[in-house]
This record gives C-alpha cells, sequence and structure tokens, in this order.
C-alpha cells in the first residue's frame, strides 16, 4: 500500500528539500547551538526536544488541513510568507553586518531548567518562519490527491521532514561546542562562515518571496 500511495520520486524530492532546509541557518539551528555552547549539550538536547513539539505541532496541523486553511484565505498565507521573508533578512544582515554575530559565537545565555529549556525550543520552531513555509508550501506539492489517502501522504513525508531535521540537528548540539572553540580560535574563518550564513539566509528569504 505504501508503495502505492507515494512515489520514490515524490519522496526523494521530500528528502532533499528537508535537508537543504535543515543545513541552512535559521532560527532552530541558531538557538540550538547558542544554547549547547552556552549551557551544554545536555541543555541542547532538551531543546531540541522542544522543537521537535514544534514539528509535531506542524504535522498535526497539516494532516488536519493547515494547506486547506491558507487555501481557504490567501491572505493569510500571504501574511506568513512576507514575515518570514522580513524575519530572514534581517537575520542576514545581522549576520553580516560589521560587527555581526555568528551563529558559532560563544554568546552567554541564562541559564534555563529542564522546562523552560523545552518551551523556548517549542517557541523557536512554532514562530520559525521556514518550518511553517515548509508544511504550508513545500510538501503539499509533492502530494497527489490521485492516490489517494492524502492525510496519510502528508503523515509520512512530513515523518520524513522530521527525521532528517533531528538528525542533523543533533549533530550540531553534539559538535556546537567544538566547532565553536574552533571558528573564534579562526576570525577569518569566522568572518567567512558569517558571510556565507548571511548570504545563504538572503537567499532563502528571496526563494519564498518568488515563490508562488
Amino acid at each position: 500500500m505504501g508503495r502505492d500511495l507515494i512515489t520514490g520520486h515524490a519522496l526523494l524530492g521530500v528528502m532533499l528539500i528537508s535537508l537543504a532546509m535543515v543545513l541552512t541557518p535559521g532560527p532552530n539551528m541558531m538557538y540550538l547551538i547558542s544554547r549547547s555552547v552556552s549551557q551544554g549539550r545536555r541543555a541542547g538536547l532538551v531543546s531540541l526536544l522542544g522543537i521537535a513539539t514544534g514539528f509535531a505541532v506542524y504535522l498535526a496541523s497539516a494532516v488536519v488541513g493547515l494547506t486547506a486553511i491558507f487555501k481557504l484565505v490567501p491572505a493569510l498565507y500571504d501574511t506568513v510568507k512576507i514575515a518570514g521573508v522580513i524575519y530572514l533578512l534581517w537575520l542576514a544582515w545581522t549576520t553580516v553586518k560589521p560587527g555581526g554575530v555568528s551563529v558559532f559565537s560563544p554568546t552567554q545565555l541564562a541559564r534555563d531548567n529542564s522546562r523552560r529549556l523545552w518551551f523556548k525550543g517549542l517557541l523557536t520552531a512554532l514562530l520559525n518562519p521556514k518550518i511553517a513555509i515548509m508544511y504550508a508550501a513545500l510538501l503539499p506539492q509533492f502530494v497527489d490527491p490521485a492516490r489517494g489517502d492524502v492525510p496519510l501522504q502528508v503523515l509520512i513525508f512530513g515523518s520524513v521532514q522530521i527525521s532528517i531535521s533531528l538528525s542533523i540537528n543533533t549533530v550540531y548540539v553534539l559538535i556546537a561546542s567544538r566547532l565553536s572553540r574552533f571558528l573564534h580560535q579562526r576570525p577569518k574563518w569566522m568572518k567567512l562562515q558569517r558571510r556565507i550564513t548571511g548570504g545563504l539566509l538572503a537567499g532563502f528569504a528571496l526563494r519564498i518571496a518568488t515563490t508562488k
């Protein structure tokens, strides 16, 4: 049944988009790395659990008809889209401007308990425009109503996205402190990383702005 429900081409497409999204610097990555650097791996993993909960909320919403809501109220989708573009451009500017901060800079954050770490991770995911766009605009493109059981298709694709995202983000958490120290000792590399990050953020904002 699973083979007939979705095609290998569609599954590969979702995997590639999910990988590109998680490798592109954004709010989730920045929060996880900064929290891991300032408070340790355990704090990063608890924060990641909150982000995973946010993914689950988006997936459940998509399964019950998030895309349908955006189609019924196009202005709502446009609002999310514009807000996402502005937010990503702001992140790009704060990264590349003189005195900007790298995602791997050892930022000092107030120490939070597990509950607050989880909750902040949840909010970071829910307010992340990349995830909103992923579930509202990208995943639905791979759903084929002709193959039947649309909610199950969305569930499968969403589960793939979550698995890939959590796997890569776990790596971020585990290597954050080591990579931060490595870059901090090499100012030129840190500057190059900031420019690449800013360029990727701006490019992603442009892609969202031009997506119909």
